[in-house]
Formats: structure tokens, sequence, C-alpha cells
């Protein structure tokens, strides 16, 4: 996983400039750090704070709460979830945010429909087929089912800003 992380998050890094106003940034879901230890590269400035469980989750909270932050950061976590429970983690991260911050998400954004034209974007429909199967009611989302559980966990807006292969940066502001 940390292969395809770095390919993805060094392509969005060299087009995203979201980082450089941030001084505090929570990978939410970080795992190893591979992704907070390319960000803070780029960005010395910026304090990281990895955020994730540890392997023995049996008496770990369901949706524990975050660390504060400017930013929070999650790639690859909402195709696990439900609308419900996606609600549910971004209304933690909002309570977590300071007035204007903002929580920063990779995913795989779906189209509408699909293109003839383009594989890349339709690599998401296998996906989203997979992620129902595995975890029935995850799944890829479109821009505008991205909206609606930004609107539902309160961010003022939510807004596509960077694509890297067949992933999409996202940012949901408080």
């Amino acid at each position: 996983m940390s292969e395809s992380s770095t390919l993805v998050m060094k392509k969005i890094l060299e087009v995203y400039k979201g980082f450089e106003d941030v001084n505090t940034l929570v990978d939410v879901g970080g795992g190893v750090g591979t992704v907070l230890g390319l960000v803070t590269s780029k960005y010395p400035h910026i304090k990281g704070i990895n955020f994730d469980i540890t392997s023995v989750i049996a008496n770990a909270p369901p949706y524990p709460e975050v660390p504060k932050g400017e930013a929070i950061f999650m790639k690859w976590v909402f195709h696990a979830w439900n609308d419900e429970n996606c609600i549910k983690i971004l209304k933690n991260c909002w309570s977590s945010l300071p007035e204007k911050g903002k929580v920063i998400v990779v995913e795989m954004v779906m189209p509408k429909e699909p293109k003839s034209d383009d594989c890349s974007p339709n690599i998401g429909y296998t996906v989203d087929m997979f992620m129902l199967s595995l975890r029935g009611g995850g799944g890829e989302r479109t821009l505008s089912q991205y909206e609606a559980l930004a609107y539902a966990s309160g961010f003022r807006r939510c807004e596509l800003i960077c694509r890297s292969f067949s992933f999409s940066l996202i940012e949901f502001h408080k």
C-alpha cells in the first residue's frame, strides 16, 4: 500500500499547494507514516501527527477523538465506510479543526457516467463493486456525494482541487 501511496502523493505534491499554509497536519489512518513523511519532506515547517489504531482494536473506541491541527489528511478512508459512518468520522474531524481548518481527502472520485474514451476514471467502478462486496455499504463516490457528506458534517465548502492518476484530492472547509 505504501508504494501506491508514494506514487499518488508524489504526483499530488507536484501540483497541490494546500499544505503551504498548514503548520500542523494530522494524517488520520496514516498507517506507517509514508504519506506524512512525503508531505513533511517537502514542507519541513509542518508538524506531522500520524493518527492510526493499533493492530489490536478490540478495545479501541470506534470513533476516537481526532488530534487537533489546522488540517486533517485522509487517504483511502471513506470508500471503506457507508455514508452514516463517513459523517461520524467527518464530524469528529470538524470538531478538531480550528475555525478556518480543512480536511484534505484523497479518494477515487467517480464520474457521473462511465466515460468511453478514458479508462482512468472508470477504474473507480471496479473498485466500487469490490468495496461494496467487501464492506457492505462502502464504495467510491461522485463529487456530489462527497459534497453531501461534507455539508451533512457541518463543512461549508467542498472542492475538488487536483487529480493524480485515478485519484482526486478534495478539500472540505470549515
